[in-house]
């Protein structure tokens, strides 16, 4: 039961340029967080997207690239380049706690972007399981709902834990049917 984009038109042109841009690129990536949420048929408000990029330095070379053409960058004060770095993801993760680094870009200041600085997850074994959903012009690659589950269930916070309630309901209602 996969599509309801319903509950992201806000930015939902943005989100189009973003796909259309990674796809391009042929950038490897799962959309997790809300927008995943929203795909697998839960309604709700997000206006951020969540990648996990297959941290490779080819393609997270080609993710900076077609990201920079949209004009984003990073909020935090570091050279967006410093994210291929394998080295100084390793130091923010050791130094700063960071676990995503925030994009954002003033062509389209209404959808942010959060890269994860880690896998959160062995990619390609998620990669393999991964959802494909048409969105617009795009298909979008998100990660399984039971993936998904296990990433908010690390999260542990109170939204996660709703997200959580509804994906399982999904998951519930797909094995009844």
């Amino acid at each position: 039961m996969l599509g309801y984009p319903c509950c992201v038109v806000a930015a939902e042109s943005d989100f189009d340029l973003i796909f259309t841009a990674l796809a391009k690129g042929k950038v490897r990536y799962l959309v997790v967080g809300g927008v995943a949420v929203v795909l697998h048929g839960v309604p709700r408000f997000t206006a951020d997207l969540d990648l996990v990029l297959d941290l490779t330095p080819a393609n997270v070379t080609a993710a900076m690239a077609v990201l920079a053409e949209l004009g984003y960058r990073p909020r935090a004060p570091v050279p967006f380049l410093d994210f291929a770095n394998a080295g100084k993801r390793r130091e923010w993760v050791e130094q700063k706690s960071l676990k995503v680094l925030g994009l954002w870009s003033p062509d389209h200041p209404a959808t942010e972007i959060d890269l994860f600085v880690e896998e959160p997850f062995p990619f390609e074994e998620t990669f393999s399981r991964a959802s494909r959903v048409d969105l617009g012009l795009n298909t979008v690659v998100i990660a399984s709902i039971a993936d998904l589950i296990r990433l908010k269930r690390e999260a542990d916070r109170p939204k996660d834990r709703e997200d959580i309630e509804r994906l399982n309901m999904i998951l519930a209602e797909t094995s009844r049917a």
